[in-house]
């Protein structure tokens, strides 16, 4: 029997990955140094580009319109194959969103074991690709495949954006407000259901957050004349909050007890089943730049760097516009020395 006929495997997928989602991506602090002024570009029409880690690269074609590209792709955060499919889509069109852009046109990135898995498996992961991208009115145009033994799944995606209107990670001004719209504790969840710890309900509610598109959040802060925009993944909100308050010039405080959570991630990272070597990798890093007030909860403390897979937008907005937006205000940007942050 060919592996195109072969039946679907009981085999679950998160069984073959060394991590889950966004927590399988390089640690930034291993990865900034190895990047480091590789490839410099100096095309003036290149508005944004590696130099500021921001989340999509965007290249002028007028004055009134410019390209955004973006690549994204990693290993099984969850065994089922449709939901694989849209997560990883999902979190894939969010640097487009997380830009100010609309997503136009995405290629697919596959790697998989077909002989041992099954076609019928990576069909349904195909499809629900298809059914995120059809939802965000893209169209898949093409893709790439290669055989390994550890599934991945991505996507490139191509979008436009008024370069006027762009949400970089450099645009935040002192007395910003931070504005996330999606709660965090899907790396715990998902970490803890590799382990067979995560109930049920949590596992069914972080799979919700991760599928929903970030598209509304974009309009909303576009609505509000936001001034920079983030989306939280792998590098957890503490990474992704010191990438953008770096750029910015600015310091940020942050009040722990106003991080929106999905109900049941803080018991996992309290007790430690759902700690994961991403979370572990990223508190090893957020602790150069950041400073935890002596009282807080270490499970809070965790939550802040948690990886994150098709996280929320995290917005930097005027005080009085943060309202307009769908989401909890986190904390505020101030002076001070540049991507240093204060939990509190």
């Amino acid at each position: 029997m060919s592996a195109a006929d072969a039946p679907p495997r009981e085999i679950a997928l998160t069984s073959l990955s060394h991590g889950a989602g966004c927590g399988c991506k390089i640690g930034a602090a291993e990865l900034m140094p190895v990047i480091d002024g590789l490839g410099a570009v100096t095309d003036p029409r290149l508005l944004v580009g590696p130099s500021t880690g921001d989340d999509a690269a965007v290249f002028a074609l007028s004055d009134r319109l410019a390209l955004v590209q973006t690549v994204d792709f990693f290993t099984p955060i969850v065994d089922d194959p449709f939901d694989f499919g849209r997560i990883a889509a999902a979190n894939a069109l969010s640097d487009v969103y997380a830009m100010g852009g609309v997503p136009l046109t995405a290629l697919n990135l596959v790697a998989f074991p077909l002989e041992r898995l099954g076609a019928s498996v990576l069909r349904r992961i195909l499809e629900g690709g298809v059914a995120v991208v059809t939802e965000a009115r893209c169209a898949i145009v093409g893709g790439h495949s290669i055989d390994d033994p550890e599934p991945k799944y991505g996507l490139a995606v191509t979008g436009t954006v008024d370069p006027n209107r762009l949400l970089a990670n450099t645009g935040a001004r002192a007395g910003d407000v931070l504005v996330l719209t999606k709660p965090l504790g899907v790396g715990a969840i998902t970490t803890a259901a590799k382990r067979g710890r995560a109930p049920d309900t949590a596992c069914a509610a972080a799979v919700e957050v991760m599928v929903a598109l970030n598209e509304r959040a974009s309009r909303q802060a576009l609505a509000a004349e936001a001034r920079a925009a983030t989306d939280v993944t792998g590098f957890g909100l503490l990474g992704h909050l010191h990438n953008l308050a770096r750029e910015s010039g600015l310091q940020a405080t942050v009040e722990a007890a106003e991080i929106p959570v999905i109900p049941g991630a803080l018991e996992l990272l309290a007790d430690g089943d759902g700690v994961s070597g991403g979370g572990r990798r990223n508190l090893e890093h957020a602790v150069t730049f950041t400073r935890f007030a002596s009282d807080l909860n270490p499970a809070r403390r965790r939550l802040a760097c948690d990886p994150a897979t098709s996280g929320g937008l995290l917005v930097a907005v005027a005080p009085d516009r943060a309202g307009d937006i769908d989401g909890a205000v986190i904390g505020a940007l101030h002076d001070g020395e540049a991507g240093e942050i204060a939990l509190v």
